[in-house]
């Protein structure tokens, strides 16, 4: 029953894997507005361990897909993202983010040109859910002659990840044996068409296959078919994105946080930063050529637990003599790290590996020790 006090809430969006997720005994939630499974029936752990083991398969479908075309585009995005968008060669993908005139963080992505005969364009951009809307917006002030964009609302996005996920791939498409971390195309998959690229969230090998929502079930059952394939949700997608040290907007990176602080420098190339040849030209850059000069007055770090108690975003945490240091932005038990791990906005003076902080903890102190990133070592296929 709804009231004056209690407005009727909007109702959860679907992506078009939603009467396979019930199909299968997810459990669903709210998340970013969509109806997403956190889990299946083994529960997260036994989906976590599958993944690293042999390869798990993820519904994106919230993630927003965004074409653009023309002559334009890459230099038009460089006023938006401060990556080397005219130097990518087609096929190729990279990772980056809008940024804000103080040089905060609006939003990361994956940018991806596509091949000169793609049907969906020239480029490719992948933005989170929950910015999905501002994206767009703020994307729109690029159009005009030789920058046209079209978000792509009839397309499904699907992750396989883990080792076993290009025996897999392969097995559908040969031709995608060749493709190296970051390079992607369009390969037909049993049959269906796709553009997909071998990346992802978890740290392990794998691919991000964007498909018609029209062929998108029958994609995702086809994967399902393959004897190293099995279903999960987000909660083993978190608990892999942190293992492997990845970020995630609005936890560990939002509108407050430079890619200075987030430790997301390597992202800008030298050709974007403070004398090279395409230097600045897009929001905050002063403040980031600033940061990358001086350094910045905090740091976002890896943190691992000395004591067996997990430790959730938002502890406070404090330095030997009590005084408040910063904050965690992510924390879990690490099924494979097999420890409490964290990251954590902390002040750079306490950002040194092994230095050790404690977490404030329903009333308890809870050492934990600067570990370097990732957990667990990233096994993308590169090279």
């Amino acid at each position: 029953m709804t009231t004056a006090s209690s407005p009727a809430q909007p109702a959860l969006l679907r992506t078009p894997l939603h009467d396979l997720h019930a199909e299968l005994g997810a459990r669903i939630v709210s998340f970013a507005g969509y109806a997403m499974p956190v889990s299946y029936t083994v529960g997260i752990l036994a989906e976590h361990r599958h993944c690293r083991a042999q390869a798990a398969l993820f519904d994106v479908s919230h993630m927003g897909q965004i074409a653009l075309r023309g002559e334009r585009v890459a230099a038009a995005l460089e006023s938006l993202i401060p990556i080397d968008v005219v130097g990518l060669r087609a096929g190729q993908q990279r990772y980056g983010f809008f940024t804000a005139p103080d040089g905060g963080l609006l939003d990361d992505l994956m940018l991806t040109r596509l091949a000169p005969e793609s049907p969906l364009g020239d480029w490719l951009l992948i933005v989170n859910a929950a910015r999905k809307a501002h994206d767009i917006a703020h994307l729109r002030r690029l159009e005009g002659p030789g920058c046209e964009i079209t978000v792509l609302e009839d397309r499904a996005l699907l992750a396989l990840q883990g080792p076993k996920a290009g025996d897999v791939v392969a097995r559908l498409a040969p031709a995608t044996a060749a493709l190296r971390f970051m390079q992607g195309g369009h390969h037909a998959l049993a049959g269906i068409p796709t553009h997909l690229t071998r990346s992802g969230y978890t740290g392990e090998d794998g691919f991000e296959i964007s498909v018609a929502a029209s062929q998108a079930g029958a994609l995702a059952r086809e994967l399902l078919k393959q004897p190293e394939v099995k279903a999960a949700g987000l909660g083993a997608r978190d608990t892999l994105r942190l293992e492997a040290g990845l970020c995630l907007y609005g936890h560990d990176i939002d509108a407050s946080t430079s890619p200075i602080e987030a430790a997301l420098g390597w992202a800008i190339q030298k050709v974007r930063r403070a004398g090279g040849a395409r230097a600045g030209g897009y929001p905050g850059a002063a403040v980031l050529d600033a940061q990358f000069a001086q350094g910045a007055a905090r740091r976002r770090v890896g943190l691992r637990g000395l004591e067996l108690a997990p430790v959730r975003e938002g502890s406070e945490l404090v330095d030997e003599a009590g005084a408040p240091i910063g904050r965690v932005t992510s924390g879990t038990i690490g099924p494979t790290a097999e420890a409490p791990i964290a990251m954590a906005l902390v002040a750079a003076g306490h950002a040194a590996p092994d230095t050790v902080v404690h977490a404030l903890v329903r009333g308890k102190r809870l050492p934990m020790r600067v570990s370097p990133l990732p957990f667990v070592a990233h096994r993308y296929l590169r090279g």
